[in-house]
């Protein structure tokens, strides 16, 4: 609290400059605009007298030009004033008082806050401070009024004759009743006149008021305290108000906005339904759940049919969940479990109606609702739930579930104005819950699709051990279309393949399984690996000149980077051709890893159909790994910067072909494979990565011929 100069705590009586004393409000020509009762006390002139009039009426000895003159430079300064006069009462001798005088300044103009006291008394009042309080009151956004004993106007501010929609001159000196004739100004009269007779003030009370000229109410909300004078006896009333309307409509927009910048940040449906949860709490309810039906997958797999039972029918599975209390004991179930509802509750009337359930106070007499469920009857009364409403998520024409708001430990019950909030607020997040679900549904057909593409049992013969990892890209646009493959070949050779289709989602996951099925034909030819991708980029090309339409459009571009390998046990010779693919990667069995310098071809697709092959002798136990560039490219890292980490999580000594495998994923794509659910052949059913990540390892055996030759084809 603000200290006085003389170091008590300001007053109302600080505040207004002594309102106690004779008070008056003039404006800058001089006219009385304002007159109190201790006004009238002290002169014998009533109101109806003086306002409207100059006030030079009153001063006996403000008669000569000089004095107007200075009376006008002071106006014109707009500085506050003092000094002693002879003030002309209506009946008697004039008498000497010290006059001060502050500007009240706003809306281009300067009205003057006039006090008139016994030059002789002790008053702690000063200029200085009488301007400054007047000052804040005049400028205050917040409308201010004071009113005098008899609840009359004496000042008002220019807030609030903008609220009230009358001139100055039509208040002031004026009762409530008359400024708002009806049941509007004899309730607020009622209520001045309480705070008046008790000095208990009234805080944030609503009415309506009626503007001049509109047809429409405003809706106000106003708080009431009494002024005290020096003495401790009441003075006056000041009246504060605000308009409702105005202020909720910005808070509104304020709430939408905050909110809705949290709601949305993923295409994750469980968490965009957390999201909508964690934004309303504490912010709008007390505890917040999302529930989703059955046609919303809250991962990879949709949600299952599930068979009702004693606690009603399970047609929700909890998505979001957020609670002011510890533990959220307002719910049973938590995320990703099926939430059990009655048939006559309000939960599933939402769901087949797709309408908002308000119920402002909930009702728990016999034969409302809660009566046919008890378990939520008695978390209801065990945890003071008062206020409920039910929102159905819905977009584009689909009801996707609920969210259910509830108050408990905010005792004001959920508004109409609250309701409509929440209706915004839950169509938005709607929104982005729709937006989740297609995207969940798509990349699922995508990951389907690719994993039933891939093999799921690859297996190198008596020629090399195999492992692989198969992790989809994090992304919007979906799975893409990186492959491997092991194909055994004649006289126990192995081919090893790695590619990755250009684009993401179903197509390039459909293309890959086009690509893959070309390969396994075009090796079971036994061609070598430079005349096997030269034949591939062949029929790629003429199948794309195939897709196009009678009017000369192109089907879509079918194009790949990919590398072949052909590795011989006998021999020990691998033998491999490239194109466009990063350079495979060798772990020799003294430990030390080496990139061979394949030469790079064009990719497939282009029909250029030129490309090299490159031969290395590799010794038994070296380990060869074809990886695609989602393992080593990065937004943040180059493909050289990628190869040298990648040689260093292969360098790994002591580890089985299969854990090494999970080593170098992990090193490399740390985020991908954290926590991953592991499909068939190592292929992973989630990931977090930039682009798919596809990693082949073949560890080599070595066979004599008669060995090579007793092996029958695999």
């Amino acid at each position: 609290m603000a200290e006085s100069s003389r170091g008590k705590p300001w007053s109302a009586e600080d505040t207004l400059g002594l309102v106690g004393a004779a008070t008056a409000v003039v404006d800058g020509d001089g006219i009385v605009l304002g007159w109190t009762v201790a006004a009238e006390r002290a002169t014998g002139y009533t109101a109806e007298e003086v306002v409207g009039r100059p006030a030079a009426r009153l001063l006996a000895d403000c008669e000569t030009a000089a004095e107007l003159a200075a009376w006008a430079a002071r106006a014109r300064a707009r500085e506050p004033w003092s000094g002693v006069v002879q003030l002309r009462p209506k009946d008697g001798p004039a008498v000497r008082m010290m006059i001060e005088a502050s500007p009240l300044t706003g809306s281009g103009r300067t009205d003057w806050f006039v006090t008139a006291t016994d030059p002789t008394g002790s008053s702690s009042w000063s200029p200085a401070r009488s301007s400054v309080s007047a000052a804040l009151m005049a400028r205050s956004p917040i409308g201010l009024s004071i009113w005098d004993t008899d609840l009359r106007c004496i000042w008002l501010n220019s807030a609030a004759e903008r609220q009230d929609g009358l001139l100055r001159r039509q208040r002031l000196g004026r009762l409530m009743t008359e400024v708002q004739p009806g049941n509007a100004g004899k309730a607020i009269s009622s209520a001045m006149q309480q705070v008046l007779d008790t000095g208990e003030s009234i805080i944030e009370r609503e009415y309506t008021w009626q503007i001049p000229g509109e047809d429409e109410e405003r809706v106000l909300s106003a708080s009431y305290f009494r002024l005290d004078g020096a003495d401790g006896r009441p003075i006056g009333v000041c009246n504060m108000a605000t308009d409702i309307d105005k202020s909720r409509a910005r808070q509104h927009l304020l709430i939408l906005g905050q909110a809705g910048n949290r709601i949305g940040t993923t295409l994750d449906v469980i968490k965009t339904a957390q999201e909508l949860a964690d934004a309303a709490v504490p912010l709008m309810a007390d505890y917040v759940s999302v529930d989703l039906g059955e046609t919303v997958p809250l991962g990879e797999e949709p949600l299952q049919r599930l068979p009702p039972s004693d606690h009603g029918v399970p047609v929700f599975r909890r998505a979001g969940l957020a609670s002011i209390h510890e533990g959220i004991p307002e719910s049973p179930w938590r995320v990703g479990e099926a939430v059990f509802v009655a048939r006559t509750s309000p939960f599933a009337r939402v769901l087949f109606s797709g309408e908002t359930y308000f119920e402002p106070v909930i009702e728990m007499s016999p034969g409302s609702w809660l009566q046919g469920d008890p378990a939520r009857a008695k978390t209801v009364e065990d945890l003071g739930l008062h206020s409920l409403i039910v929102v159905p998520l819905q977009a584009r024409g689909t009801v996707l579930g609920e969210a259910v708001f509830l108050r408990s430990d905010n005792k004001v019950p959920f508004s109409a104005d609250d309701l409509l909030l929440i209706e915004e607020l839950v169509g938005r997040a709607s929104l982005s819950l729709d937006n989740a679900r297609r995207y969940t549904r798509e990349r699922a057909a995508s990951i389907a699709l690719q994993r039933n593409l891939l093999p799921h049992n690859l297996s190198g013969g008596g020629a090399v051990e195999l492992a692989s990892r198969y992790l989809p890209a994090d992304t919007h646009e979906g799975v893409g279309g990186d492959w491997f493959d092991a194909i055994p070949l004649p006289d126990a050779r192995v081919g090893l393949v790695v590619g990755d289709v250009v684009g993401h989602g179903i197509n390039a996951a459909a293309l890959m399984g086009q690509l893959r099925t070309i390969m396994r034909t075009l090796a079971d030819q036994d061609l070598p690996p430079q005349e096997l991708l030269a034949r591939l980029d062949r029929l790629i090309l003429l199948m794309t000149e195939q897709d196009g339409n009678a009017e000369g459009f192109a089907g879509p571009v079918m194009s790949c980077t990919c590398a072949y390998a052909v590795y011989d046990p006998v021999t020990g010779t691998c033998t491999m051709a490239s194109a466009g693919h990063p350079p495979p990667a060798v772990l020799w069995p003294d430990g030390h890893v080496t990139f061979p310098d394949v030469p790079p071809g064009p990719p497939i697709g282009m029909g250029l159909m030129s490309y090299e092959p490159f031969a290395l002798e590799l010794p038994e136990n070296s380990t060869l790994a074809l990886y695609t560039d989602g393992l080593i490219e990065t937004r943040t890292a180059d493909l050289d910067t990628g190869m040298g980490r990648l040689g260093s999580a292969l360098a790994l000594a002591g580890k089985s072909l299969d854990h090494l495998c999970s080593q170098v994923v992990g090193t490399m794509a740390p985020h991908a494979w954290q926590n991953i659910g592991a499909g068939p052949e190592g292929t992973a059913t989630t990931g977090a990565s930039e682009d798919d990540i596809a990693l082949l390892l073949a560890r080599t055996r070595v066979m004599t011929s008669a060995e090579a030759a007793a092996q029958r084809r695999f």
